[in-house]
């Protein structure tokens, strides 16, 4: 009898570390990404050259807060887009300098 109610503490204490290692490993990174994105969305201002995630390159010209939307001029003409569609900014890349190497 003592046996069995060792195992069921057991079973018990292996369940609810089981959830915390899934919590660990599956919720927490998708908390963080999504902190992440949101925190890049609102980030974008008029001037920023972005890359859509269709991967239309182009130049945020106007930035709307009420709808969630920007207007990004490619080389092709003006495009209204959601901000959340916008998966990369390259004004931060342009504008840092690259590290240059010693060649000796």
């Amino acid at each position: 009898m003592q046996i069995l109610q060792a195992t069921g503490g057991g079973n018990f204490t292996m369940l609810i570390l089981m959830f915390g290692v899934m919590f660990l490993f599956l919720i927490l990174p998708q908390q963080r990404r999504a902190k992440r994105e949101r925190k890049f969305k609102n980030a974008l201002k008029k001037g920023d050259l972005v890359v859509t995630k269709g991967g239309i390159h182009g130049k945020i010209i106007e930035v709307n807060d009420s709808n969630d939307t920007c207007v990004i001029e490619t080389m092709a003409g003006k495009v209204k887009m959601e901000r959340s569609f916008i998966s990369n900014e390259l004004s931060k890349h342009r504008t840092t300098p690259a590290k240059k190497q010693n060649n000796k």
